[in-house]
């Protein structure tokens, strides 16, 4: 599988601009054909709390955009937006659609980010899909989810081997995401994609640093801070042969997860 990381500064609450961004950053691109492309968190607009201005229906302009790109691209795209809760929240979401334009799985993020007062505006969400893409099974992920490994766990004892993380994640703690990102894929023994945004909005910088990580926990692709993508061919035979090799996962105790995986 060729993945494709696209790390963009986003343009505050601009969603045709930063649709247009999005599209300007492929078109530059001189690699093999994407089968994966993935987008950063609230890649559209940007982490804004104003929840109520910027949320759209299921089927809105951002969820018409994500498959016009995938037929455009003839490739999976993954990429986040925001969409309609209740009670006037929003759903900090991660969206998967197939080649054909088609829903492939919707994600609502699990761990809203209290410290920024998330919680306030956007509800948490339940469930944690498994995209089935040929072999592979992504598994996809929203920022501050990444501080929580349990979900992971949960996602590998289901078949999941490549985790997508999008995020808007601070510069501050640049040192926390690029730690984090590789303790999930050494401990899951899975990829893991992990796309930041870059630039800076209203209240924070962010430093990119959008990584893909191989499951031995080695970068085989780093952003930097600056706009721009990123990419790398998956191999998932050698996947498979390290975890026979290294069978690290068949020794969990799944008992440990609270019934997540469990028999």
């Amino acid at each position: 599988m060729h993945v494709v990381a696209v790390q963009n500064n986003i343009q505050w609450e601009s969603k045709d601009a930063n649709y247009a961004r999005v599209r300007r950053l492929l078109a530059q691109r001189q690699g093999p054909g994407a089968d994966l492309i993935v987008l950063p968190e609230m890649f559209a607009t940007g982490f804004s709390m104003n929840a109520v201005a910027i949320a759209e229906s299921a089927d809105g302009p951002t969820r018409r955009f994500l498959g016009e790109l995938a037929r455009e691209q003839n490739a999976h795209v993954l990429g986040g937006l925001v969409t309609e809760g209740e009670g006037g929240k929003g759903r900090n979401e991660a969206l998967v659609i197939d080649p054909s334009g088609s829903e492939l799985a919707r994600y609502s993020k699990r761990h809203p980010f209290s410290f920024s007062g998330e919680h306030n505006c956007y509800e948490a969400g339940d469930g944690l899909p498994i995209a089935e893409i040929g072999a592979w099974r992504l598994c996809p992920l929203v920022c501050y989810d990444l501080r929580f490994p349990e979900d992971f766990r949960e996602a590998v004892t289901r078949g999941a081997n490549l985790f997508a993380v999008i995020a808007n994640w601070p510069a501050a703690r640049e040192a926390h995401w690029r730690a984090l990102l590789v303790a999930r894929a050494i401990e899951n023994q899975a990829y893991v994609i992990g796309v930041n945004r870059c630039g800076a909005d209203p209240k924070l910088t962010y430093s990119g640093c959008s990584l893909i990580v191989n499951p031995q926990g080695e970068i085989v692709a780093d952003a930097g801070q600056e706009e721009g993508i990123i990419e790398a061919t998956l191999d998932l035979s050698a996947l498979t042969e390290y975890r026979t090799r290294f069978p690290a996962l068949a020794d969990m105790r799944h008992g440990s997860l609270g019934g997540a995986g469990s028999p």
